[in-house]
This record gives structure tokens, C-alpha cells and sequence, in this order.
């Protein structure tokens, strides 16, 4: 390596470190939370591509995505995209304190990091369990899907041969931690009493509810479910304040948009 390209590298190692630096400090001082996370190899890689004088986009996608990864929210990611935008637009060899500002961040830089973050975001939304990891009930969304595979096929063979088993409990006497002990034994009662294939989901902070085929077991299952239910509540005394259980049956309404509300409002 001749001295030219060696005091070439060097001058650029401190460029990079210096605006880095100064990136930093920008975003600390516009909010950044949590100054032991900001630091990544994106960060350089950014800094590397602006001192290029090149188009940083792929960089900026990448750091994105990499904020995403790493937990921090939109509005924290373009706020600090925001303070290296405010370093870079100050002269030339200035060290006052900049003042970030999303509103002034230009179109491309904007779009090439949020589009990484949101390729991550949504990336990790299609990896998510369909389940409650707390309870094991699926989600309201996972029974949203449900239904409407279920609405298809009643198109598709007539007659809706599905209904929901609603149980609610009345938390209103409980508080913190007692709540997801409380639904924790719901569910427990529920699987035990559902155990055949039904989609058992959590609607609510404390609302559950059954998909299933009507069959002439239906009546004794709601049954054993209202008194399973209430014996594996009185066990815990923390969980005894929860009141009666409410348990009943739901027909379906005639279509997929109307269930989907009716789950809505059951779920409050």
C-alpha cells in the first residue's frame, strides 16, 4: 500500500469516526432512549457511504431494517435518521448542537429506511406463533382466519354447520398479575374440554371463545365447561374474586363481515 492510499484510508477512518460521533450525540440529545443500543455496524456503514459522497440508500434500507431487528420503534428509527440528517446538513466543520427534525428529512432518505424497517417488521409479523405464549389460546387474528376458511366452505356446502362457545370472566375485583393467572385456568379448562381439533382463541382481556362443528355433544361440553371452569378458579384464592363464569353458546351470523364484528364486540 503506497503513503497516498495509506494517509487516504486513515483520513477517512477519522471522517467517519468524527460524523459517527457527532450522529450520536444528534440523537441522544433529540431522545434516543437507550444510548448502549444505538451503536450497530450499519451505523458505520451509513457513515462510510455519506463521506462517499455516494447514494447511501442501501445503507440507510439496511440500518432500518436493523433498528427494526433490534427493537426500536418508527418513530425512534426516523428520529434518529433525523439527527444525522441535522450533522450533515451543518457546515463544514462545525461542532454546534444540531436540532433534529423528521419534517425536513429528504424524500429518499425517508423512504429508503422506513422500507427497511417495515420489510422487518412485516417479516416478523409472518413469523409470529398464532398463539398466546401466556395462555395457549390462538389469537383473535388466528380466529379471524378461522372463520373465514369457515364462511368458504359453508359457500361452498351450504348450510353453516359451526358456532362459538363464548366464556367471559368477570375480572372487574382482580388486578394485575391475578388477570393472566385467571385466564391462564380459563384457558387450562378449555383445552381440556376442547380438545378435538376446535379452535379455542382469547377475544378479550377476558373473553374466550370455541369454534366448533354443532354436533349433539355441544350442550354436555358447555356444561362441563362451566363447572370445570369454576372449580379450577376457586383453587387459587388470589383468583377467587373473578365472579360467576359466563358461558354460552353463539350462532353465527349469515356472513363473514358480521362475525368478524360480532368477535369484535364481544372481545370489549
Amino acid at each position: 500500500m503506497g503513503v497516498r492510499e495509506a494517509v487516504a484510508r486513515r483520513s477517512a477512518a477519522d471522517g467517519s469516526r468524527a460524523l459517527r460521533s457527532r450522529w450520536r450525540n444528534a440523537s441522544l440529545a433529540a431522545g434516543w432512549a437507550f444510548p448502549g443500543d444505538w451503536p450497530l455496524r450499519e451505523v458505520d456503514e451509513v457513515c462510510r457511504a455519506v463521506l462517499r459522497q455516494g447514494d447511501p440508500g442501501p445503507e440507510l434500507y439496511r440500518l432500518g431494517g436493523a433498528r427494526a431487528e433490534a427493537g426500536a420503534g418508527l418513530a425512534e428509527t426516523l428520529l434518529d435518521l433525523a439527527a444525522l440528517h441535522a450533522v450533515l446538513a451543518e457546515p463544514s466543520g462545525s461542532t454546534g448542537i444540531v436540532s433534529a427534525s423528521v419534517d425536513a428529512i429528504p424524500a429518499r432518505m425517508l423512504r429508503c429506511t422506513a422500507l427497511g424497517w417495515g420489510d422487518v417488521m412485516t417479516r416478523q409479523a409472518g413469523n409470529c406463533a398464532a398463539d398466546n405464549p401466556l395462555t395457549g389460546l390462538a389469537t383473535a387474528a388466528y380466529l379471524r382466519t378461522r372463520l373465514r376458511e369457515v364462511y368458504a366452505e359453508t359457500r361452498t356446502v351450504g348450510g353453516q354447520q359451526h358456532v362459538l362457545v363464548l366464556v367471559e370472566l368477570d375480572l372487574t375485583r382482580t388486578s394485575g398479575w391475578s388477570r393472566v393467572v385467571a385466564m391462564t385456568l380459563l384457558a387450562d379448562a378449555l383445552k381440556e374440554v376442547f380438545d378435538a381439533g376446535e379452535t379455542v382463541a382469547s377475544i378479550g382481556p377476558s373473553v374466550a371463545c370455541v369454534l366448533l362443528r354443532r354436533d349433539r355433544h355441544l350442550a354436555r361440553a358447555v356444561a362441563n365447561l362451566r363447572v370445570l371452569t369454576a372449580d379450577r378458579l376457586a383453587v387459587d384464592p388470589h383468583i377467587a374474586p373473578t365472579g360467576p363464569v359466563r358461558v354460552w353458546v353463539e350462532e353465527l351470523p349469515e356472513t363473514h363481515q358480521e362475525a368478524l364484528k360480532l368477535i369484535a364486540e364481544l372481545g370489549h
